[in-house]
């Protein structure tokens, strides 16, 4: 059984190999200069103000949270959405129709939510 995976472990390893030792070619072949500009952080083209160690408001990570959900609904929707038709011809159509649904409103109900708390409000 396990015989059956070789070729796969066999092309991870290849796939490990080329690239580890791709980085590493680079790392000695590739012009090393360092200057003090180099060595500065880069921040779209401006010099850096303030420290990196800022604290970020709570509101930023709703957003990243809100982002998430969303972006995972759309993984689940697009399958079921592709695959609907199939559901349909099988007669369970209403049925995946109803859980879907289902849950699209408990998304709706965490969105209400997050809107009423003030979540997607920025100064």
């Amino acid at each position: 059984m396990l015989t059956d995976f070789i070729p796969l472990f066999i092309m991870i390893g290849l796939a490990l190999g080329l690239a580890f030792s791709l980085l590493k070619l680079a790392e000695i072949l590739g012009p090393h200069r360092p200057n003090p500009i180099k060595r500065m952080p880069y921040e779209s083209g401006m010099d850096p103000v303030g420290t990196a160690h800022e604290r970020y408001t709570v509101k930023f990570y709703l957003v990243a949270m809100i982002f998430i959900v969303f972006d995972v609904e759309i993984v689940f929707l697009y399958p079921w959405a592709v695959s609907y038709r199939d559901f349909l011809e099988a007669g369970a159509g209403l049925g995946v129709l109803a859980v879907v649904v289902f849950f699209l409103i408990i998304l709706a109900i965490g969105l209400l939510y997050d809107i009423k708390k003030g979540g997607l409000e920025f100064d």
